[in-house]
């Protein structure tokens, strides 16, 4: 049997979710049940999965299973972008066709998660809005014209923005030039996720604070998933479960555990607004990929987010002491952009775990009989989340399609990470040395 050995262990003070109004009490996973599917993981892909398996099997008992609460995990934690373009490393890859169909994956998602907003009046502030990619120096500079390069490269539109027009929408004139991309959503991920979860078809029955510690096959060939209540049985699992794939033994020495933190303000009155000339509802990230990223919400609040950190034990590998330093970090990055909000707190510092792949390559697909996986999104989970856990269940049920064909080739298997404890040594010193050549840009 595989053993669950290390589970979620977020901290309490993502404001995502602080900000909803408290859930109803959790279904938890008691006594032993069957179902005919199991989603672990209720996240972005998970929650598209079992949607999309309730679809094609409408008279099907399909169970959704999470450790915590729907919207609490990473993809309740990350700082609200639904990007079109494919990211960072995938941008730069020599195959036009790889980045356009990466480009059609995304957009698809994108469409099917404002089709469900409207259909189901989820209220998440999701925005149109775009995304400005800014620069604060030299450094910046030099990668926002590589990014323009792509960009031309890929024939897509773009704006560029200088510091002045800048100023008029950011309320800052820290950053010397921007490229606006309009593709681009926002949202508040963890509205969005509850939203998402409470609106599933009737076949799904969602488990919540049920963590699976155990993983095993029957003598009939069935999966048995062992929870601290309960039991599931049942022929087809899929594993929405990003990074904790490998504890349930498989990708194992291929994931990298990253986590990321944000804080924010309270929500500026309207003599702030009008005294920095901010506008609301924005979202920029850096062109040096290790800068900060910032956000301004509908509901007014200012978001900075920095800060990378290797976990291999997932939450439990950040203290209160570093939770400390980081908030300190944002707060120098906060003032550096906007002084005359020296008075504005901050109310919450969190932080998300989530994959990455030393070669950038997701995975999709078979990882054992009756056993399907998405995982490794790289730091881009609505988008990538959302399509890749609709496909992953066309491809259990075996609904082929133009675009099951495309993740398909898209993905691939993430590189053999080397043994600790180099595996550490070398992720952290690559993490300190890109934030030290990026500290002008944070």
């Amino acid at each position: 049997m595989n053993s669950i050995v290390k589970l979620p262990f977020d901290d309490t003070d993502c404001g995502w979710y602080a900000a909803l109004p408290p859930p109803m009490s959790a279904k938890r996973l008691e006594g032993h049940h069957t179902a005919d599917h199991v989603v672990i993981g209720a996240g972005f892909a998970g929650l598209a999965a079992a949607r999309r398996l309730a679809e094609h099997c409408p008279h099907a008992r399909i169970v959704l299973v999470d450790a915590q609460r729907v919207g609490y995990g990473a993809s309740g934690r990350n700082s609200g972008f639904v990007i079109d373009l494919p990211h960072k490393f995938a941008l730069e890859h020599p195959d036009p066709q790889h980045k356009q169909r990466l480009l059609g994956l995304n957009r698809s998602a994108i469409a099917q998660l404002g089709s469900l907003i409207k259909q189901y009046g989820i209220e998440c502030q999701w925005s149109h809005a775009g995304k400005y990619q800014g620069a604060v120096g030299p450094r910046g500079l030099a990668y926002l014209d590589h990014f323009r390069s792509l960009l031309d490269n890929l024939g897509e539109d773009y704006r560029v923005v200088e510091q002045a027009e800048l100023k008029g929408v950011l309320g800052t004139s820290h950053y010397s030039r921007a490229i606006y991309t309009p593709g681009c959503y926002l949202m508040q991920p963890a509205a969005l996720v509850r939203g998402l979860g409470a609106s599933l078809p009737e076949n799904v029955e969602v488990l919540e604070e049920s963590p699976i510690r155990g993983l095993e096959r029957d003598s009939s060939g069935a999966w048995l998933l062992t929870g601290d209540h309960g039991l599931l049985r049942t022929p087809s699992v899929l594993l929405s479960t990003s990074i904790f794939t490998q504890e349930f033994g498989y990708l194992r020495n291929r994931l990298l555990p990253v986590m990321t933190f944000a804080s924010w303000t309270r929500p500026l009155t309207d003599e702030e607004m009008a005294s920095t000339g901010i506008q609301a509802d924005w979202g920029l990230t850096p062109a040096d990929h290790a800068g900060t990223t910032v956000r301004m919400t509908q509901d007014r609040r200012l978001i900075i987010r920095n800060t990378y950190k290797h976990v291999p034990r997932y939450g439990h590998s950040v203290n209160s002491v570093t939770r400390e330093s980081i908030r300190n970090d944002h707060r120098k990055a906060f003032l550096a952009r906007y002084p005359g909000l020296q008075h504005v707190p901050f109310t919450h510092t969190w932080g998300g775990t989530y994959a990455i792949s030393r070669n950038f390559t997701n995975f999709f697909g078979k990882v054992n009989e009756g056993v399907f996986a998405t995982a490794c999104d790289n730091g881009v989970g609505a988008a990538w989340g959302t399509v890749s856990g609709r496909l992953l269940a066309d491809r259990v049920v075996g609904a082929d399609s133009q675009q099951l064909q495309d993740i398909q080739a898209v993905t691939g298997m993430p590189s053999l990470n080397p043994p600790e404890p180099f595996l550490g040594l070398g992720v952290r010193t690559r993490i300190r040395w890109a934030a030290w050549n990026s500290r002008s840009e944070l």
